[in-house]
């Protein structure tokens, strides 16, 4: 006398479903997504400048920038991490390990004279760091620029 439980339409309804449901995976992954796509601009160096605009061509940025930041009241940020110019060097060689052909991008502020961001550009030569970017918002070309100059 062989049974079977699972004889005929009666019992369809009531017959184990061995799939993973995988839609409620997608949309954690969804919400998880959306999450890091807000938080990721935030994760970056947050002093504000005012920076001068610029129309060079931008060059791709590193995983891992290492910023001077020249305000404009003239104290001197390396990364977020507010330094005089004496610790300049030991807060560099700590950040970029000893590593002088790390690319250091300096930002100032557009109120910052010609003369004191050259202080520090020279400080940075001074001690090694030769690789230097400067740091501008993209912008439209000046007043009076002709297009075969760009």
């Amino acid at each position: 006398m062989a049974g079977s439980l699972n004889s005929g339409a009666e019992n369809d309804e009531l017959a184990e479903n061995h799939e993973i449901n995988v839609t409620p995976f997608i949309d954690v992954m969804l919400v998880l997504l959306i999450i890091f796509m807000v938080a990721a601009p935030l994760a970056t160096v947050d002093i504000n400048v005012d920076l001068p605009a610029s129309t060079a061509t931008p060059q791709p940025r590193p995983d891992e920038p290492l910023y001077v930041t020249l305000q404009e009241d003239l104290t001197v940020n390396v990364g977020n991490e507010t330094v005089d110019h004496v610790a300049l060097r030991g807060a560099l060689d700590q950040l970029s390990e000893g590593n002088k052909d790390t690319r250091i991008f300096l930002r100032a502020d557009k109120a910052v004279s010609y003369g004191d961001l050259m202080n520090v550009m020279n400080l940075l030569r001074v001690y090694g760091y030769t690789k230097i970017a400067l740091v501008g918002l993209e912008g439209a070309p000046p007043a009076g620029a002709s297009p075969a100059a760009q």
